[in-house]
Parts: C-alpha cells; sequence; structure tokens
C-alpha cells in the first residue's frame, strides 16, 4: 500500500460478545496500540450490523468517528476484516454523519418514553390481533385507519434494513427523505407507504389499543402497550460511519438496489 496516507490516532479496539470478535480485538491491539474509547480519536468496532448500531448509540455526539470491521454475519455497515495496514485504511477511509429519529411513545397509563433509532423505529401488533392505527402528518391526518402486522419508518441509513425486509425504498444515504412502510397492510391493502421529508412529525395513534395492543420499537429499545407515538429526525444528535472508499455507503446502497 505504498503512497497511502497513514497518521498516529489513537484507537480504542471494542468487540461483540463472540469469540471471533473478542479474538480479532486481541489481535489489534497487540498490533497497533489500544487505548480507552474515551482517549480515542477513533473507534474500532468489532462484530456484526447490531454491535455496529449499539456503538453509534453509545458513542452519538460524541464526535468519534466508528470503523467498524465484520466479525458477524452480514456487515452491511461494516468494512471487510483485515488485520494489515489498518492505519492507512483508517486516514483513507469516509466519514458518514448519521443522524437519528426521536421517538416519544406514550404508554396506556399515560407514562411517556423516549428514545433514538439510526436505523428505524416501528410499531408492532402485541398479540394475534392485527393492529389498527391512524396516521397524521405534521399534525394533519393522511389515513384514518390502517389495519397491519405493524408499520416502521426508516431513515436512509436503516432503509436496507427492516423496511427493505418489509418491501420499503431504498434510500440514499443523503436523501432528506424517511421511508413510511407499512408491515403486512390488510386494508387498505393496496397501500405501499410513503416516501416523507425529513423534517416531519409523524404521529401513529393506536386504534382500540386495549383490544389490539401494539410495541414501539427505536432499534433495540422497545416499549410495550403504547398508544401513541411522536416520530421526528433530531438535528442536533449525530453519528459519525467510517467505510473504506472503494466500498463506500453509497457504493453498498447502488450495489443493493441492483441486486436481482
Amino acid at each position: 500500500m505504498a503512497g497511502r496516507k497513514t497518521d498516529k490516532k489513537a484507537i480504542a479496539f471494542i468487540a461483540a460478545n463472540t469469540e471471533e470478535a473478542e479474538a480479532a480485538r486481541k489481535r489489534l491491539a497487540d498490533r497497533y496500540g489500544d487505548v480507552k474509547p474515551k482517549a480515542a480519536d477513533v473507534i474500532v468496532a468489532l462484530g456484526g450490523d447490531g454491535f455496529m448500531l449499539q456503538t453509534l448509540h453509545a458513542f452519538m455526539n460524541t464526535g468519534k468517528p466508528i470503523y467498524g470491521m465484520n466479525c458477524g454475519s452480514v456487515g452491511f455497515l461494516m468494512n471487510e476484516f483485515e488485520a494489515s495496514e489498518l492505519r492507512a485504511r483508517i486516514a483513507a477511509a469516509e466519514p458518514t454523519v448519521v443522524r437519528p429519529l426521536a421517538m416519544q411513545a406514550t404508554d396506556m397509563r399515560g407514562k411517556k418514553h423516549v428514545a433514538f433509532a439510526i436505523n428505524e423505529v416501528s410499531l408492532l401488533r402485541q398479540s394475534y390481533q392485527a393492529a389498527k392505527l391512524r396516521i397524521a402528518i405534521d399534525g394533519k391526518v393522511r389515513m384514518e385507519e390502517l389495519i397491519c402486522d405493524g408499520i416502521l419508518v426508516a431513515t436512509p441509513a436503516g432503509s436496507t434494513a427492516y423496511n427493505l425486509s418489509a418491501h420499503g425504498p431504498i434510500l440514499p444515504i443523503y436523501a432528506p427523505l424517511l421511508a413510511m412502510t407499512p408491515i403486512s397492510a390488510f386494508r387498505p391493502r393496496t397501500w405501499r407507504g410513503a416516501l416523507l421529508p425529513d423534517r416531519v412529525e409523524i404521529r401513529i395513534e393506536a386504534l382500540e389499543a386495549k383490544k389490539r395492543p401494539i410495541n414501539a420499537v427505536a432499534d433495540n429499545v422497545e416499549f410495550k402497550s403504547v398508544v401513541e407515538v411522536i416520530v421526528k429526525q433530531d438535528c442536533e444528535a449525530q453519528s459519525l460511519i467510517m467505510f473504506d472508499p472503494d466500498h463506500s455507503w453509497d457504493e453498498r446502497i447502488l450495489t443493493e438496489q441492483f441486486r436481482y
């Protein structure tokens, strides 16, 4: 890798709770040195996409960029694992700002819960009964009644995750949009979701909440028996993720769209 830029940034290596990830952490720490995350210039996360999401949440608003290397299964949010020339790869990596969604969920007792989502906020039926939902955008009701297994609101970062599995659209990473995608919609059966400006406030009400209980989930944080969820992008919060220049997020998203 002659001619590639290198630097002496302090690196903190953190690993998912698997033998493979922990072995990789020890190997890299021995080779490149290791500091505590608080003292690091860059965090190297070793694991899969779930661990990367946890790391992005943990270091939100710290200004510390996260460079992931795949020691898991899918690894869409990760770079390829390779022990050699790590400092050169980090120096050449392209950082991307990720802004989360803020979710405020109110449960049946009137208690309010707040959580952040880098991928998506989802509302899911809690029992055998389908969910019955009312959807309002910026205070105006756009759908009086949606009967479904659930609904999700995905960021561009999360559009290739659960959203894609639910047949939602893939969004370019810098698109100022959110994807609202129903999960197994029953009525209206032909509704396939909506693309929304990322500046809007989304309010979703649970109709017949006692008979048709639903849960609200922001990435991996779940609240049970909610009656109302408000979702909007938090413009003040951000996480930083880094990708190798030959495998950027834009490239990954384009590749995903042309899979067949």
